[in-house]
């Protein structure tokens, strides 16, 4: 058995030999394969005297003015044919397929669907050839390169974050037009529905962390609402709060679009900051990928665009 750490070219005839000994027998002629080869008559015979030398066989019967196969030429020249023949065939596929151009990117799910989505038509219509494609998951995937990925949008505390920040965060309660009319005081929160997703600890006695920076300010650390509904997922817990089922803390300006369209309002006023935010980390591949780069900026001018309330 050949041993797995064996060189696979190992036993082949050095590559010039071979080539000069294809052109050689196809033509039935050194000077004619010279010729092919831009080599000098003398130059092809001696690498095919080098070439039968290593195999140990003479290739070609040298006739006066004539040149023909060896059985053991022919049984080369069937291989040496067969194998340039494949690589063609691979090369012609390679050139008739167009080149992948694409963008991976990893975000949580929440950034996913309720901000990049929204605005992906922006870039795939101005790069009609580039892929996107999108990793929308809460594992935090650290080495970028090893995923394939060009970049990741984090969230994470603006004190730790590098790489270009997209935006800052802040938090309020957000409700449907028709629970807001039932919402005129912080105080009025205790006879609502809850909406929140389930703390990383599992820890159903308090409400999760998004909600504690804006009880800490309002000094409402103690609150608790008449019921909650609980999701697994933020974009879950949203759209209940579009459907008239509760109160959700809504993280701008990640929901400005629903706050500026009207399916959700803020009936307590401003919010809090979190002191956390989008921030975008770009890998090796990314860093060398153009259109990465111009994916990257797009992403920079969207954030830019957005109302500033």
């Amino acid at each position: 058995m050949r041993p797995e750490n064996a060189r696979p070219w190992r036993d082949l005839p050095p590559l010039e030999l071979l080539r000069s000994f294809e052109s050689a027998a196809r033509l039935l002629s050194f000077t004619r394969a010279a010729d092919e080869l831009s080599l000098t008559q003398s130059a092809v015979s001696r690498q095919i005297q080098q070439l039968e030398q290593s195999l140990g066989v003479l290739l070609f019967e040298r006739r006066h003015r004539a040149l023909g196969l060896t059985e053991s030429g022919r049984i080369l020249q069937r291989a040496t044919s067969e194998c340039l023949e494949r690589l063609r065939d691979a090369t012609a596929r390679l050139h008739a397929a167009p080149m992948l151009r694409q963008v991976a990117i990893t975000c949580t799910p929440g950034f996913a669907s309720l901000w990049l989505i929204p605005r992906l038509s922006h870039f795939t219509g101005s790069h009609p050839g580039v892929d996107v494609r999108i990793s929308a998951t809460l594992e935090v995937i650290d080495d970028l390169d090893r995923a394939r990925l060009d970049l990741a949008v984090r969230f994470v505390s603006t004190a730790i974050g590098t790489g270009p920040a997209l935006f800052e965060e802040t938090v309020v309660p957000l409700c449907s037009p028709s629970v807001a009319q039932r919402v005129r005081a912080p105080s009025d929160l205790a006879e609502q529905t809850l909406l929140t997703i389930d703390s990383p600890a599992g820890n159903h006695e308090t409400p999760t962390i998004d909600w504690e920076p804006w009880l800490e300010i309002m000094g409402l650390t103690d609150l608790r609402m008449k019921s909650t509904l609980r999701f697994t997922h933020y974009t879950d817990a949203v759209a209940a709060a579009v459907a008239g089922q509760g109160v959700v803390i809504g993280r701008l300006p990640l929901l400005g679009e629903l706050v500026r369209d009207g399916r959700l309002v803020a009936p307590l006023g401003a919010g809090a900051a979190t002191q956390r935010g989008q921030f975008v980390e770009v890998s090796r591949r990314g860093a060398a990928n153009a259109d990465a780069q111009d994916f990257i900026r797009w992403l920079r001018t969207e954030a830019a665009l957005m109302p500033k309330s």
